[in-house]
């Protein structure tokens, strides 16, 4: 199993309580490891919206990369967030959603990274031809 498998099936399928316990009790080097796949895996996708167009903020503590979808002429990330699978096969997350006054989140998306490498390389490729 995956390092962030064990960890959602931890988090997820044991009573939270039980097993934030259990993770407290595994060895240092298990997080170190933890947090050096995740970092690889922002900084594969990264680099992809990057080279694809996008402005990219860079994550240091969440599992999703923000980006600006303004340098690819885009605005309204609602919009923007259905055609993309049609437009690239690949999926994303309107920001506006979580703002308070919607406008002022428009034009920012977010994709997750807490995917397979493999999965991470072919949607960049994918965000690459499409843009």
């Amino acid at each position: 199993m995956t390092v962030m498998g064990e960890t959602h099936r931890r988090m997820n399928a044991e009573r939270p309580g039980h097993g934030a316990a259990e993770a407290l009790a595994l060895p240092d080097t298990y997080f170190e490891t933890f947090r050096a796949d995740m970092r690889a895996k922002r900084d594969v996708l990264a680099a992809g919206l990057a080279k694809a167009g996008f402005e990219v903020f860079r994550t240091a503590g969440t599992y999703f990369i923000t980006t600006d979808i303004r340098p690819l002429d885009e605005s309204d990330g609602f919009a923007f967030c259905r055609a993309l699978p049609e437009r690239a096969g690949v999926v994303a997350i309107p920001n506006a959603v979580f703002y308070d006054h919607r406008e002022t989140g428009a034009p920012f998306v977010r994709f997750a990274f807490c995917k397979q490498t493999e999965v991470l390389q072919e949607a960049a490729k994918r965000l690459r031809a499409a843009f």
